[in-house]
Order: structure tokens, then sequence, then C-alpha cells
């Protein structure tokens, strides 16, 4: 039986992942916050790498879009949550035998944006702590790991029952029916489903090591995206046009530069994993969002 530890199990992609390599023929060993404490502390993975053949590295200090400036403690809080908590964790795992390591990064290390496809090599260009801590640690691994086999994942913005951050936002505003002044932007960008990032990680296993930009077959403007959201639930998409360049004012003079170009701008990756074809369609990974999302607010209903 091959057995392999999924660090930050219990969060958004570690809940789909678990059942996923399971079902492939894997022993999971889960652990996350509750067995290892914060990630800035000094910790001995040790006792959980014991017996395990493969390890799937999710555990990360997330980016979070309130953050209204970074001092020296907070860059330091990235760097040793993302980047030394992942050396000490692969070095260790390697000292003991351990075969497959698969440390999931973000695609945010090649940037925000970008007009052609991205693939393994694209130069690195990270903007916040998150994705430049995301990039040492990629560099500590291809760097310092040299007898486990290792593979990075660098996935784009990823969706599906449990999502937080950005399009869990998104998918509020749709639903609430307020309007958006998103009509007629061109851009282009990939997603993946977190049904098809899960069998990704799946397949990386049993793949040779690299860096790999799993992806949603299909490709989204932000408008169209939209679109998909609203009917999916069901809400009429109040989009009107706005020229992109008073948007773009508009963002500076609120502070909300950033989600304005994240929401118009392209991002797109080449997608490729040895032998891989994501098995769920956008469609299908929209509906399961939108109808998990649904529960959650009949739940919430007195």
């Amino acid at each position: 039986m091959r057995r392999v530890l999924i660090t930050g199990a219990g969060g958004f992609i570690g809940r789909h992942l678990a059942p996923v390599l399971e079902t492939a023929g894997w022993v999971v060993k889960g652990i996350g916050h509750r067995e290892i404490g914060d990630l800035e502390s000094d910790i001995d993975w040790r006792p959980f790498l014991r017996g395990m053949d493969a390890v799937v590295h999710l555990a990360a200090k997330v980016h979070n879009m309130d953050e209204k400036a970074v001092d020296a403690k907070l860059f330091n809080s990235y760097f040793q949550s993302n980047c030394s908590a992942t050396g000490k964790l692969a070095h260790q795992a390697e000292s003991m035998g351990v075969r497959k390591f698969i440390f999931v990064s973000t695609i945010k290390v090649h940037g925000e944006n970008t007009n052609v496809p991205i693939t393994y090599n694209t130069n690195l260009n990270p903007t916040d702590p998150y994705s430049q801590s995301k990039a040492a640690a990629e560099k500590l691994l291809l760097r310092e790991i040299n007898t486990m086999s290792t593979t990075i994942i660098r996935p784009p913005l990823v969706y599906g029952p449990f999502v937080k951050g950005n399009f869990l936002k998104l998918l509020r505003i749709v639903d609430s029916g307020l309007p958006l002044p998103l009509a007629k932007i061109k851009n282009t960008r990939n997603l993946i489903y977190v049904g098809n990032l899960a069998d990704a990680i799946r397949a990386s296993l049993n793949s040779p090591p690299g860096i790999y930009l799993p992806c949603d077959k299909e490709t989204f403007s932000t408008e169209t995206l939209i679109r998909k959201l609203a009917k999916a639930l069901n809400r009429p998409a109040r989009l009107f046009k706005v020229p992109l360049v008073l948007l773009k004012i508009g963002g500076h003079m609120t502070g909300k530069s950033k989600i304005i170009q994240r929401l118009v701008a392209s991002l797109i990756v080449d997608g490729k994993i040895p032998g891989w074809e994501p098995p769920y369609n956008s469609e299908e990974g929209i509906a399961e969002t939108v109808a998990w999302w649904q529960k959650i607010k009949e739940s919430k209903d007195p």
C-alpha cells in the first residue's frame, strides 16, 4: 500500500484531495494546524513522515487581499511559513526515504498578468510577500533536494466548494444582483476547478518530476465568467460598460487597484502534465460551486 502525507489536509484543496487519493489506492494521512501548530514555529515533521512514500505539501500562509501594508514582521511571517517550513519538511522527508514530494505553489510566482501562455520555464516575477515566499521555496527545493523526486505545481485561481478569497467575493456579488462595470472586458484567463486540481496532484504523484501548471480546458473573459455564474445562480448578469481607463482610475482612487487589475488582466497557462486531462469541465465545476454556495445560504436562513 502506498502511503501519502497531506499537509493542510483540512483546507480548501486538502479536503478535496484526500478522497481522490484514497480512491486511487493511497493510504492518506492528513495533518493541519491542530497537529503541527503555527507554520512559523520550529516544526519537527519526522513523527508524521515515518512510513510515508510521498508528501503533498499544501499547508501555507495564504495571501490576504485585505493587507494594507507590508512591514518587516509580516514579510518575515510569509517567508518563515512558506519557505523555511517547506525547506525543513522537504529535508526531513528526503532524509527519511520519502520518494515523492509535491509542493503546491501558485501561478502568482509569475506575476499578476500575461498575454502569452505561461510555461514551467517562464521567468518568475513575484510581486507580493506571498508569491515571493512561494518562489523562494521553489528555488530552495530545486537547489537543495537531490535524491527525492520533487514536483512543483503552480495552479491559477482555484474555485469549487469551500472556496474563499476573490472567487467567493465575486460569487456573492453576482448572487446579490449588484451591477458590475465589466461588460466587454477583453481579457482571457485560465482557472482550475478544485476537483481538477486534486486529480492533477494525483497524476503528478505518478508523473516524472517537474514544474506543472494545470488548468481547466476552457478559458474565460471576466465577463463570460460572470455570465456563467449568473446563469448557474438563476440570476440576471447585471453588467454595464465602463472604459478600461476609467476602471483603473476608479481603482486607484478607491484603493482597489489590485482588485481591478485582477478582474481585467489576462493570465494563461499551458495546463500540461504528462498523460493528464482534466476530468471535469468548467460547467460542472461552476455548478458544483454554486450548489455548495446555495446550501451555505440555506443553512443561514432562519
